[in-house]
């Protein structure tokens, strides 16, 4: 596998921002026969309090690369729950679905085809895979969330004390805003679902997955009825454990293994001589 941590400047978030990828080195090397290319890509976000190197430092992501043939990209988008902030225009929502995707498409060989192209993360990033994946399904064929913080329901009672996790009233504002008037905008997933089936939008391949110990299960639940009766694909599972990453990194290869990914294996170049 190839590490790679690249830095360019961002128009959505108008500063230079860093992101890290792993690429499936040794099927493109010039010691084996070539790959099949372009590749197949997994846009994988971080929780909270992380950043791009959680994932780069995750020695389960090279496997996975080797495994399936896929390049995975490791953008960073701080504690900003990868949606667009319109008072400061920090857009980062834009940037996950629209800006990171194109510009790394021009970097390295990857499909632009929404079959090929798969957003997901775990906590926070579950959440933020969820939103853009609705949002921008056009660019996103598959969506990964695993154990995601879909945290609306908590803005109701949440106050300038910290929460659990450090999360203050002050906190949620400056990230969604209004937070009366979020569960109406395109930060809601209830809200995003409606949206893209009365506009008979085509919905990405869905995949949720909750520890049964988790805090954050009842909303996974309930984002699950909602997909149930609305009568939209999707899968949804539970499953023995809480938010850690055992759980993380079981249900993560699990989601992998059922999308049955195809790819052909890395073959020794009989023309290549060692000198």
């Amino acid at each position: 596998m190839a590490l790679i941590q690249a830095n360019f400047t961002s128009l959505c978030l108008k500063r230079t921002v860093q992101f890290n990828a792993i690429l499936p080195a040794d099927q493109m090397s010039p010691l084996y026969a070539p790959a099949e290319l372009p590749l197949k890509t997994f846009y994988i976000l971080h929780g909270y309090t992380g950043s791009c190197m959680d994932w780069f430092l995750n020695s389960e992501l090279g496997d996975l690369s080797s495994k399936y043939g896929l390049a995975f990209v490791m953008p960073d988008a701080e504690n900003h729950f990868y949606v667009d902030d319109m008072k400061r225009r920090d857009l980062y929502g834009a940037f996950i679905g629209r800006e990171l995707v194109e510009f790394t498409r021009c970097m390295f060989p990857l499909s632009d085809k929404p079959e090929d192209t798969i957003i997901g993360g775990v906590s926070m990033g579950g959440y933020g895979a969820l939103r853009n994946g609705l949002k921008y399904s056009d660019v996103f064929g598959h969506v990964i969330a695993v154990s995601p913080a879909i945290i609306m329901q908590e803005f109701k009672t949440a106050t300038d004390d910290p929460n659990p996790v450090g999360a203050t009233r002050g906190f949620y504002e400056s990230v969604f805003g209004d937070l009366d008037k979020a569960a109406e905008s395109d930060m809601d997933l209830h809200w995003l679902v409606n949206s893209l089936h009365e506009t008979g939008g085509k919905f990405p391949d869905i995949y949720i997955a909750c520890g049964y110990n988790d805090m954050l299960v009842y909303e996974s639940r309930r984002l699950d009825g909602h997909l149930n009766a609305l009568g939209i694909p999707h899968m949804y599972e539970e499953g023995h454990g809480s938010h850690d990453s055992e759980f993380f990194n079981a249900y993560l290869r699990h989601a992998l293994d059922r999308l049955n990914l195809d790819h052909p294996k890395a073959q020794s170049n009989p023309f290549w001589v060692d000198r």
